[in-house]
């Protein structure tokens, strides 16, 4: 910014007064870094800091000024000065899973610029993630294939639930309704999100049952809390485990025996 704001300047001077002149300026010019908080989706007007207050000026001398930010590599302008009080403001909507994606840290450079004297100031603006979105699966029903000799223990890998917000807002913990044959095992992977594992906890009966349902739901860690649901719909699969079998011990039958007439 230095350069582009002087690039005319120094083409009047000799290549080496041009270059003393420059790291005179840069010395004097920027004073220091500010940063300031603010979570997503606030609206447009919301005050993020004063920053005539830590600069140490009066409203009026900051007006006076005429300070102006300048973005570092984004289009839009998200964050500006109100001239009037001094406040660095939300300009517009800032959705941090937009702008930052799963990333944890999500920042904002600006670049302020003062005028009479030309003073630079580093300004980053930190966007905090806020509970805005509800844990989904990739599919809201879940199909598997059980067959009734699986034995007791066995588990089974479920879709995860996934979250576009971070950390403690992410999936937290899993629910599985209430039933009589499996119950839910949560584990975490190494990049921290949660899993769930359907532990079969009772043995399946095909011949007593041949489909079960069951309701999976997500839950993050929010305040409050958002959650997602899908279906665990099991198609329970014949064994060979059970053998033929007559109703009865014995079968006696009763014939209607008429002699023949002799030759």
């Amino acid at each position: 910014m230095i350069c582009k704001i002087f690039s005319k300047w120094l083409t009047l001077f000799p290549s080496g007064f041009s270059c003393w002149v420059l790291i005179i300026f840069t010395l004097h010019s920027s004073r220091g870094d500010m940063s300031y908080f603010t979570q997503e989706e606030m609206r447009s007007g919301s005050v993020i800091g004063n920053i005539a207050k830590d600069l140490g000026f009066d409203v009026k001398r900051l007006s006076a000024r005429k300070p102006r930010l300048d973005a570092e590599r984004n289009r839009r302008r998200y964050c500006d000065i109100n001239l009037n009080t001094g406040d660095l403001i939300v300009e517009e909507r800032i959705d941090r899973e937009e702008l930052c994606g799963p990333k944890i840290s999500c920042v904002l450079i600006y670049e302020l610029i003062l005028e009479n004297p030309l003073e630079l100031h580093r300004i980053e603006v930190q966007i905090q993630d806020i509970n805005d979105n509800s844990p989904r699966f990739p599919n809201n029903r879940i199909k598997l294939e059980i067959t009734e000799s699986t034995i007791k223990g066995t588990r089974f890998l479920l879709d995860q639930a996934l979250d576009l917000d971070i950390q403690q807002n992410a999936v937290q913990s899993y629910a599985l309704e209430k039933n009589y044959h499996f119950i839910l095992a949560i584990n975490t992977n190494i990049d921290g999100g949660k899993y769930a594992d359907l532990v079969l906890e009772k043995e399946l009966d095909r011949e007593r049952q041949q489909d079960v349902s069951l309701l999976l739901t997500a839950i993050d860690g929010g305040t409050p809390q958002r959650s997602g649901t899908a279906v665990i719909h099991v198609t329970v699969l014949d064994a060979n485990d059970n053998i033929p079998a007559f109703d009865q011990p014995v079968y006696e039958v009763s014939l209607l025996w008429t002699p023949s007439d002799p030759a």
